[in-house]
């Protein structure tokens, strides 16, 4: 992932990203049910690493599982690169955790850019004081081997209904979680800078007094050349 792109996107909503994809035919990228744990006040972006949960079956998911070195929540943790971000198919439930605060600390001191889920934490009001962004449906007490088996780590999943690869870029805001293909996360980046600058302008003139139609969408002459004006003195 370009830095210049990741510096793009840590200025865009989650919402205009969803526009720009939609533009491209692609309707189901935002990841549905997952909210902030203490909004950090900046976008979470980087490219994703992945590990997906199954249902638990009771011979496989007593707690001695977690002595193993080998165990792929744990594997997960230590192995995610600096600069991505974890996301965790927990099967939209919330019945069971995906982690809790000591793993997701770990994540956080190892470089990770953030972490989502479509279950939920434990121990979520201590992740909320972290530095690191984190998402999730909502607090889950019991443990993940409760309800859940870690079995595969960066492999393709589905997280609250959105598909996500390995390396597809995820950008989380104040609202939610989208993920962009990676193919075409520069191009989109670009277009989502650029309807960022003409929503602000269309902001500046609703809270003036304007109508909104023909200024957006932007179909008028009158309001372009406006535009233009305003970019130019405001030098963006």
């Amino acid at each position: 992932m370009k830095e210049e792109t990741r510096e793009k996107l840590m200025g865009v909503s989650v919402a205009t990203l969803a526009t720009a994809l939609y533009k491209r035919g692609l309707r189901h990228q935002v990841i549905q049910g997952v909210h902030p744990i203490g909004f950090k006040g900046a976008n979470m972006v980087g490219p994703a690493f992945t590990l997906r949960y199954m249902p638990a079956r009771e011979d496989r998911n007593q707690l001695v599982e977690f002595r193993n070195p080998e165990h792929p929540q744990r594997v997960a943790i230590e192995t995610c690169p600096p600069g991505h971000v974890m996301v965790m198919d927990s099967r939209k439930s919330a019945e069971a955790a995906s982690a809790g605060d000591i793993l997701i600390t770990r994540l956080m001191m190892r470089g990770g850019a953030g972490v989502v889920t479509d279950g939920g934490f434990r121990d979520a009001a201590t992740i909320a004081d972290l530095e690191i962004p984190a998402y999730h449906m909502r607090p889950s007490s019991p443990t993940n081997l409760t309800c859940n088996e870690a079995i595969e780590i960066n492999g393709p999943i589905g997280c609250g209904d959105a598909p996500v690869f390995p390396g597809d870029v995820i950008v989380g805001d104040a609202d939610c979680v989208i993920v962009i293909p990676a193919g075409i996360a520069d191009e989109v980046a670009d277009e989502a800078v650029e309807m960022t600058v003409y929503e602000d302008f269309v902001l500046d003139e609703v809270k003036a007094g304007a109508a909104i139609i023909g200024l957006y969408p932007g179909t008028k002459d009158e309001n372009l050349q406006k535009f233009a004006l305003w970019r130019k003195t405001q030098g963006r």
